[in-house]
């Protein structure tokens, strides 16, 4: 396969024969002049073609040229295509400076003549087909951001010496809760379980010694909401760290992490991302400010919201309050709310001996929750009466028991959800935009 000329090298070749492949975005098929614009996942560029009409004189004209108008002239939005022809430079072109005039097009596949979806079309109708939807130049962007956001972090974490794992998504038990589980029915008549999220396996690598790691994999949750920000299925990024003080070593390596990764974005794409979702990349400084639990209730109420919830949590007005002191306060998007009650956190997270809360946070974004992180509890016998406190047999967790009762360091770690991550840096409405392939209670194909 020869290397292929992609739109955004054009500007640098110069003038003469040259080939581009993509899918035809617009064409306006003039009497004397076609013009076709042409996509490829850099970028869009003008084909131009003097077009040649039949006359009742046809034997005395051009056959291929009359084949080449007649071409274009049916051509459908979608359809992908090879163009050869003669690339020239002029400045007078809207669409990058160039443009290429047409020699011959070999047609790989032709689209149907009706797309259908349109720019307003619904959200519903867009997701049918995803695969149209996304060759907007918008959406295009948002996967380039992703790249660019797992890379970032990747390369944060493989300098610092933590090891990549892939931890599997079938369980024998809930790593969670009871709750929100998808079963699976597996062999023998047995029972497995979609992984919530990969905290067993994330602490068993601190046992197992690798000191510190990191996991970008998809979660499973049989949650039925039909928020902008739940999905059944969802990719998490998660971290886990040995021989820590307490939860405030995770927040530290999470919010320089976050620093990292946004200043790649930022770098990379932050005038495409002001250009085309109106939103600047603001790189967050450190520290990110703390705030405990109990006092940002108090702060929520003071500006006059009054928190529904009976469990002492915060709720998503109530999220977007603090969020909105913090940015008045501090001039900061990111806000640790730390210091839970233990009633309201995973059994596996340790407490404070002292005032017996957890060590544990959760890390706002713009008013949204995108990180739960903790320091967990690597003594057995008091994980066995956690478990007990929130109605979890023991039995049914023995396996993960088992890593503790042969040693085991002090660690703690996060989970953070990307499609919000990358919904509040866009700033959209809805994880739905941003997720390759959506998945939730009404959502199983494509």
């Amino acid at each position: 396969m020869s290397e292929r000329v992609l739109v955004n090298q054009l500007k640098s070749l110069p003038a003469g024969p040259v080939e581009v492949s993509g899918w035809v975005e617009t064409v306006r098929d003039q009497k004397k002049v076609q013009f076709v614009v042409l996509r490829d996942e850099t970028g869009a560029v003008q084909l131009v073609n003097p077009a040649t009409r039949p006359t009742e004189d046809a034997a005395d004209q051009d056959a291929a040229a009359l084949a080449l108008t007649e071409t274009i002239g049916a051509l459908a939005t979608g359809t992908f295509l090879t163009v050869r022809g003669e690339l020239k430079h002029d400045e007078r072109v809207k669409l990058g400076g160039v443009e290429i005039k047409v020699g011959e097009l070999v047609i790989a596949a032709a689209a149907n003549p009706e797309t259908p979806i349109a720019a307003d079309s619904s959200p519903d109708k867009r997701m049918d087909y995803r695969f149209i939807d996304l060759r907007q130049r918008r959406n295009n962007l948002i996967f380039r951001v992703q790249t660019t956001l797992e890379h970032a972090m990747r390369t944060y974490w493989v300098e610092r010496d933590y090891i990549e794992v892939h931890s599997p998504k079938l369980m024998a038990s809930p790593s969670e809760s009871n709750a929100e589980l998808f079963e699976v029915p597996y062999f023998e008549d047995k029972t497995a379980y979609l992984a919530q999220s990969p905290q067993f396996f994330k602490q068993m690598a601190q046992v197992a010694g690798f000191g510190k790691i990191f996991e970008i994999a998809p979660a499973f949750r049989a949650d039925p909401s039909f928020t902008s920000r739940h999905a059944t299925e969802f990719t998490s990024i998660d971290a886990e760290i040995s021989w820590i003080d307490s939860h405030e070593d995770v927040a530290r390596m999470q919010e320089e992490l976050l620093q990292t990764a946004f200043q790649a974005v930022a770098d990379k794409h932050g005038a495409e991302i002001q250009e085309l979702f109106g939103v600047e990349v603001q790189v967050p400084t450190l520290p990110f400010p703390r705030i405990p639990l109990a006092e940002a209730r108090e702060i929520v109420a003071a500006r006059g919201y009054d928190i529904p919830r009976t469990d002492g949590d915060l709720d998503p007005e109530g999220e977007r309050q603090i969020a909105a002191h913090v940015q008045e306060t501090y001039g900061h998007q990111f806000v640790f709310i730390t210091d839970y009650h233990p009633a309201i956190r995973a059994f596996y997270h340790m407490r404070d001996e002292e005032t017996g809360l957890t060590k544990s946070y959760d890390l706002l974004f713009n008013g949204v929750e995108i990180t739960t992180g903790a320091q967990r509890e690597h003594r057995v016998e008091v994980l066995i009466e956690q478990a007990k406190e929130k109605g979890l047999d023991p039995e049914h967790l023995d396996f993960y028991l088992d890593f503790f009762r042969f040693g085991a360091p002090p660690h703690g770690g996060f989970g953070m959800g990307l499609a919000r991550v990358l919904m509040l840096l866009l700033g959209e409405s809805s994880i739905r935009e941003v997720t390759y392939l959506f998945r939730g209670p009404t959502r199983l194909a494509p």
